[in-house]
């Protein structure tokens, strides 16, 4: 994989997908909603990765929601196409919690480019009484400091 001058230290967390039929558009492209959704899934695997279910923290009615977005798109990703998504988790500013994403296409040269800033919020009150919360739970703060080092 070449990502020169894109590659961050420490080494980033890896998805690595297809482009199957139902990520592309008529035209074989793939659509602008299957960034989306490899972003999400990329983060909520390197949760895992350092030990924290995504869906613990919802079962304790914490959630991460996307506060701000931006995807730079280079270069169209087709159907068929081995995708590499690359993320790193960068140092947390306020209270957002900011990743930096790519993707590399088959022939190694960066497809897109994405920034994703979550915050924690509690919904224990009800699902109209969202908490915006400043500090974060224990095994949260854990996993995030976990997720600046990279894989291991």
């Amino acid at each position: 994989m070449d990502i020169s001058g894109i590659n961050p230290q420490p080494r980033p967390w890896l998805l690595e997908r297809r482009v199957l039929p139902q990520h592309t558009d008529h035209a074989g492209v793939m659509w602008h909603g299957a960034y989306l959704a490899w972003l999400e899934e990329a983060r909520v695997e390197a949760l895992a990765a350092v030990g924290l279910a995504y869906a613990d923290l919802s079962g304790r009615g914490l959630e991460l929601p996307v506060v701000h977005l931006a995807v730079d798109y280079k270069q169209a990703l087709l159907h068929g196409d081995r995708v590499q998504l690359c993320s790193e988790v960068l140092p947390r500013k306020g209270v957002k919690l900011p990743w930096r994403s790519w993707f590399v296409g088959p022939d190694g040269v960066l497809a897109a480019e994405a920034r994703v800033e979550l915050v924690l919020v509690d919904l224990t009150a009800g699902p109209g009484q969202r908490k915006l919360l400043r500090r974060l739970p224990a095994d949260l703060a854990a996993a995030i400091g976990a997720l600046e080092r990279g894989p291991q």
